[in-house]
């Protein structure tokens, strides 16, 4: 008897995690970085000057070229930007051959919210986990669920809220919510 009421209990304490009804997190997958909107880009164009320069993704996913003019961005690696950019340098014939590369110099921000010191907006860096993002917002409240968070994740341009644990690791644009303990 003794042992169900343990069970019971086990299970009844499983529930009650902060964050317990949430589907997991996707794991990472080590496709190619994908542009989005408040990226900072870099654009070399070898051996011209002009058309070297530092640039912001706009919101709607565009970045302003000089004599381009708007170019989609959005969704592109670094590296199709770079192809993109090359072709059509190449078919407004304004370049025979350029070289282009294309390198992000700024990542989108993540947000943390929840139980942390100091919540808000903060740079991403490539590798940050749930973890490193609590810390760089000033650590864990008394009241924080160090092993239970959301993470808010837009997936196919759509917002979907998924549980994760301290070493999952985030993406540019993330929303992290430390949960709060129930005791």
């Amino acid at each position: 008897m003794r042992r169900i009421s343990a069970l019971v209990i086990a299970l009844l304490l499983a529930a009650c995690t902060p964050g317990a009804g949430l589907p997991p997190l996707p794991p990472a997958t080590s496709t190619a970085y994908r542009l989005g909107p408040n990226d900072q880009i870099r654009v070399i164009t070898f051996g011209e000057d002009a058309l070297s320069e530092i640039f912001r993704v706009n919101d709607g996913g565009m970045v302003a070229l000089p004599l381009l003019g708007l170019v989609r961005a959005e969704g592109r690696t670094p590296d199709e930007l770079a192809t993109h950019i090359a072709d059509l340098l190449r078919e407004k014939r304004l370049l025979r051959a350029p070289s282009v590369a294309v390198e992000v110099t700024e990542y989108r921000p993540i947000f943390i919210l929840g139980e942390v010191a100091k919540p808000g907006q903060y740079a991403y860096q490539p590798g940050m986990t749930v973890l490193s993002a609590a810390a760089v917002a000033g650590g864990f409240t008394y009241r924080a669920a160090e092993r239970n968070f959301a993470v808010m994740r837009r997936i196919d341009g759509h917002p979907v809220q998924h549980r994760a644990g301290p070493e999952t690791l985030l993406r540019p644009g993330d929303i992290i919510t430390v949960l709060e303990r129930y005791f």
